[in-house]
């Protein structure tokens, strides 16, 4: 057995930073990376056998908790058929029909193997429909490491301060107007001197990589109607979102109430195996190759692997399942702000369905990215470090989503926020 330092040390050598995403590296909480062994439900084992209480989640996609028997045994029995074809199978078009069942919107669907390839293909494919080049994205926002999506991103790009990327052609970025989340006389300014030279709007139509950002009343129905007048296309960036808020996601859980052009899922449909999609219109997503100009491939989309795991997952996920999610999401937020309320701990916690998130030092809404930079990290790094001396593994950035599962039974919640006082008093000690 191993421990996590020499782990870090073994991988450091050969990985850059020692890890192949950079959040987990720890660099914004300080401390050893925990290398983990394996999973299951609600409990993670690391590489020296210690167990923690998960509330990563894999980032999200392990809806119903790791290593769900079902969902491992359906990749299993697909790996005995073969890992990968290169060629079309069945399983995509069911994993598609699932989708389009869920979120009817979806008219067709084309799968990839990431959130970013998704969103990629989303801006190509409405540059493509509308024959015009910029995007309008909102500063805080993460919808992947693409070139021209990289500017005032979110996750671990703004857990490094970064407003974009060495590397970044100034010519990539360009053409996407980055304009403040929630800020509806930006956004009319914007489109009043721009709008037809618009392709897209691409949103997290609840942002959930600054923190948990909600929109605010009538947002996403201002940037349809915006979009509609100028001509433009509006993406629904619900890869964290997708079919983890709720059975449709963000567009079920606002009731239906906009209705973008194109959505891009990841995360949740995949069950924790490496899926994306891309989904709308039909007569949008027939521009796509081979019908159509705009040009998109990869050898392992659709891996046979990943559309197992995710027709397994989707299946799976019904009305129970959200209901335990929203459930444990609701008891947990509700205990952390009690016990950082009684330690004196200033903060804001905001949900968008069962994400949440907390702002540290902050007590007013946060709108938008300027407000979420004004936290107080340092807090969160102490109360990040006693958690996990307590065995709680959270997300190692205070502006990233929390995430439950259907297997944070009573139990689970219950040690959890056992855990809370004690690592607010550390929050409130390091002030």
């Amino acid at each position: 057995m191993t421990t996590n330092a020499e782990a870090f040390d073994r991988a450091r050598s050969v990985i850059p930073g020692g890890v192949s995403s950079p959040v987990r590296a720890f660099g914004s909480v300080g401390g050893t990376p925990v290398f983990i062994a394996r999973a299951e439900g609600a409990r993670l084992v690391d590489v020296a056998g210690r167990e923690y209480l998960d509330l990563v989640g894999s980032w999200g996609p392990a809806i119903l908790g790791h290593g769900h028997p079902e969902v491992v045994a359906r990749v299993q029995e697909a790996a005995s058929r073969g890992l990968s074809f290169g060629a079309p199978t069945l399983a995509e078009a069911e994993l598609a029909e699932l989708v389009r069942a869920r979120v009817p919107l979806a008219g067709k669907v084309r799968f990839v193997s990431t959130g970013t390839e998704a969103c990629m293909t989303a801006v190509r494919l409405a540059r493509g429909a509308t024959g015009r080049d910029l995007v309008v994205k909102f500063a805080g926002c993460y919808h992947g490491h693409s070139d021209a999506l990289l500017a005032a991103a979110g996750s671990g790009v703004l857990t490094a301060g970064l407003p974009g990327s060495a590397g970044v052609p100034a010519a990539a970025t360009a053409q996407t107007l980055v304009v403040p989340y929630n800020d509806t006389d930006a956004l009319r300014t914007v489109f009043a001197e721009r709008g037809h030279e618009i392709a897209a709007v691409i949103t997290e139509p609840a942002a959930a990589n600054m923190g948990v950002v909600p929109p605010e009343p009538g947002f996403n129905e201002l940037l349809r109607a915006l979009t509609t007048a100028a001509g433009a296309l509006l993406v629904y960036d619900e890869v964290l979102t997708g079919f983890r808020v709720s059975d449709a996601g963000w567009w079920g859980l606002e009731g239906h109430t906009v209705e973008p052009d194109l959505f891009t899922f990841g995360k949740v449909v995949g069950g924790g195996m490496p899926l994306a999609a891309i989904g709308g219109r039909a007569d949008l997503l027939d521009l796509l190759a081979p019908l159509g100009p705009v040009y998109q491939a990869g050898t392992l989309s659709g891996n046979p692997l990943a559309t197992a795991a995710g027709i397994a997952t989707l299946t799976l996920a019904d009305t129970e399942v959200y209901a335990r999610v929203d459930a444990a999401a609701s008891t947990l937020a509700d205990a952390l702000t009690a016990a950082l309320t009684a330690a004196g701990v200033a903060h804001r916690l905001q949900r968008a369905g069962s994400l949440f998130s907390v702002f540290w030092g902050v007590e007013e809404p946060v709108r938008d990215y300027a407000s979420a930079q004004r936290q107080d990290t340092a807090a969160y790094r102490a109360f990040f470090h006693a958690m996990l001396d307590a065995g709680i593994a959270l997300p190692p950035s205070a502006y990233e989503a929390w995430f439950v599962s259907a297997a944070h039974d009573d139990e689970v919640v219950g040690r959890i926020v056992e855990a809370f006082p004690a690592a607010a008093a550390a929050a409130v000690s390091s002030s």
